[in-house]
């Protein structure tokens, strides 16, 4: 079945390494091409990230050395993965293609300059978390004290955003910066996020943020990482995951759901679900609780309803 993944840090990855990885097989890449393969993934997100630790004077250069490894090391030696540039090309992908879309996993990386983010979108960045875990010039992440929000800059980044149809990724933000976003974004998703009602970690959503997020056209989208999964059992297993998927589908239904692995930004797992290659493995689950055309839908065909709908928005 095939396979729509929001969130993988492949990008970061090939970046840290000593040696650049052969994006094809090497075995360090928990979303390499040929795991993608494997699990049928069909689209595959690709997420800029820049570590905390890298000096803000640093941090745009090393964003644009991620879109550098993205096109040499992705893209130009594998003629399969297919840039995503426009969102109407994931129907038109061929059986033997991927699609592979550029994301920015917190707005460290332009700083207070909307003239870098605009080059970064320009670069073909088509979904933007305006976080990571902490604090910003634009807002405040999942570990910084729940009361501070989206900054006045902010709200200018979401407005460019807003008028370039961008993706606003939720998934990082701390709850107020998520009601100031949601109150201003055009377009709204939650890459990788669980429900925090069934796990009370920060990264999660409230019952409340996930109604909401769905009442303003969002998304959601369930990762893989054991500890936004059940804190309390090792090991997780797919069935603890399957958990999430049943509590979103009863609050805010089944349709709006989707797949977001964090693969290569995880290096704990759940039983089962190594790497992309495993992915079936969620499939198989879900078949468990629902119907076929339901587990279609949150494999991809829900995204896909979603997108169009940003299509005709735009």
């Amino acid at each position: 079945m095939k396979i729509i993944d929001l969130h993988c840090d492949v990008l970061y990855k090939l970046s840290i390494t000593d040696e650049l990885l052969p994006y094809e097989h090497a075995d360090l890449l928990q979303a390499n091409k040929n795991r993608l393969i494997a699990g049928e993934v069909q689209v595959q997100f690709f997420a800029i990230f820049i570590s905390p630790e890298v000096p803000q004077k640093e941090k745009f250069m090393a964003a644009l050395r991620q879109v550098e490894l993205f096109h040499t090391h992705v893209l130009a030696p594998n003629p399969e993965m297919v840039h995503i540039t426009d969102w109407k090309q994931i129907d038109q992908l061929g059986e033997n293609e991927i699609g592979a879309v550029l994301t920015l996993e917190g707005a460290d990386a332009f700083g207070e300059d909307l003239e870098k983010l605009k080059a970064l979108l320009d670069a073909g960045v088509k979904l933007v978390g305006l976080t990571w875990n902490h604090a910003n010039a634009v807002a405040h992440g999942a570990d910084e004290p729940s009361h501070l929000g989206l900054t006045p800059f902010g709200y200018e980044v979401v407005e460019l955003l807003n008028e370039r149809n961008v993706l606003i990724d939720v998934s990082h933000l701390n709850e107020q910066s998520f009601w100031d976003v949601i109150s201003k974004a055009k377009h709204l998703i939650a890459s990788h996020s669980n429900a925090r009602s069934l796990c009370d970690h920060p990264r999660n959503l409230t019952d409340e943020q996930a109604k909401a997020l769905v009442d303003k056209g969002g998304h959601i989208h369930i990762v893989y990482y054991p500890p936004f999964i059940h804190k309390e059992v090792n090991p997780v297993t797919l069935e603890h995951l399957l958990h999430h998927f049943t509590h979103f589908s009863k609050l805010i239904g089944v349709q709006h759901l989707g797949l977001g692995s964090d693969f290569d930004g995880i290096s704990v797992f759940v039983e089962g679900l190594h790497d992309a290659s495993d992915t079936q493995n969620v499939v198989n689950t879900l078949s468990e609780q629902f119907t076929e055309e339901e587990v279609r839908g949150i494999a991809s065909n829900n995204f896909k309803n979603y997108i169009n709908k940003v299509i005709a928005t735009s």
